[in-house]
């Protein structure tokens, strides 16, 4: 119960009870209502400020993990970048060059995106540059990627077109060492058998006895397998493709026929002494396009360094050959 309050009249000297009117009372509820008021908006606001409620605290944490995460996969991307950069240099430098291949330029390996702002949608956010920026490096990374990818799809295509090359290369002596009585006769200027007058001699002869076994000096298709070339008598010739063909003359007789595939090292016939022969031994050509080349540059399949020396030595003397 509020207390009665009094106050002296002087007129009448006596105390008189306080009255208060209804629109004062009113006027210092609505004083209070409104003081009240401001101070709670203060309070809230402070508090807004300083104290976190537990779902704005959650959502900070979330925030704050997500920062978290964007840093480690732009140090991931930093590691992709680096070693697909290691990669490039690699297929650049050493894979396309091996392969006769013409490189990729820096520019068509690192270019970006042109056009229109594909990244708009990712506007207007606290951490819209970490996040655009990320994304940009993803995109340019997967492009890498794929430029990459094809690269190495080419390597692979033309790894295979080499190593089909190097298998139907001409590349070992078609007599072996062990079986030859002598190398009798190389590439070059030499003295005919029958008429002694200095002529082009264009294979090499290898000695040996007849019925000697003559080998494929590389992966091919038999191209003629018959007696019909003048002076070769009994003779093979291997087509192996990319240019080259080998000639097998004056040989005893056959161990293929016409279109028949062969491998390198197959054995395809026997040493004899048919057609324009003064002995038994193997005349060896090689043509590329067409055109008759050096057998003895080819036997890198074959012979040991040592082996090799002693085989130029013998092939270089101006001595007689056997047809």
């Amino acid at each position: 119960m509020s207390k009665v309050k009094y106050y002296y009249d002087s007129e009448s000297l006596s105390y008189r009870k306080i009255e208060r009117k209804k629109r004062t009372t009113f006027k210092y509820a609505g004083i209070f209502i409104l003081a009240s008021i401001f101070f709670a908006f203060i309070f809230v606001f402070v508090a807004s400020q300083y104290v976190s409620s537990p779902k704005e605290r959650a959502l900070k944490r979330e925030l704050q993990n997500a920062q978290l995460q964007f840093e480690l996969l732009n140090k991931k991307m930093g590691q992709a970048e680096n070693v697909l950069s290691n990669i490039a240099d690699r297929d650049n430098n050493i894979y396309r060059v091996y392969f006769e291949a013409n490189p990729i330029p820096d520019e068509q390996r690192r270019a970006g995106f042109g056009g229109i702002n594909r990244y708009k949608n990712l506007e207007g956010f606290d951490n819209s540059k970490l996040i655009i920026e990320s994304n940009k490096r993803i995109d340019i990374l997967q492009k890498q990627i794929v430029v990459q990818s094809r690269s190495l799809d080419e390597i692979a295509i033309l790894a295979e077109e080499k190593e089909k090359l190097l298998a139907a290369i001409p590349a070992i002596q078609p007599v072996s060492n062990e079986d030859l009585t002598r190398m009798a006769s190389g590439y070059g200027m030499r003295s005919d058998p029958f008429t002694k007058v200095r002529k082009m001699h264009w294979g090499m002869d290898f000695t040996a006895p007849r019925g000697t076994p003559v080998y494929a000096s590389g992966d091919g298709i038999v191209a003629r397998a018959d007696s019909n070339s003048s002076g070769y008598g009994n003779h093979i010739r291997i087509d192996h493709g990319y240019g080259y063909t080998s000639l097998y003359a004056h040989l005893y007789k056959y161990n293929v026929r016409k279109n028949q595939k062969v491998k390198r090292g197959d054995l395809i016939g026997f040493v004899g002494s048919t057609g324009r022969s003064e002995g038994p031994h193997l005349h060896y050509e090689i043509f590329k396009d067409g055109d008759k080349i050096n057998p003895i540059n080819f036997y890198y399949g074959s012979l040991t360094a040592e082996e090799f020396n002693k085989l130029l030595e013998h092939a270089s003397l101006e001595n007689q050959s056997l047809d």
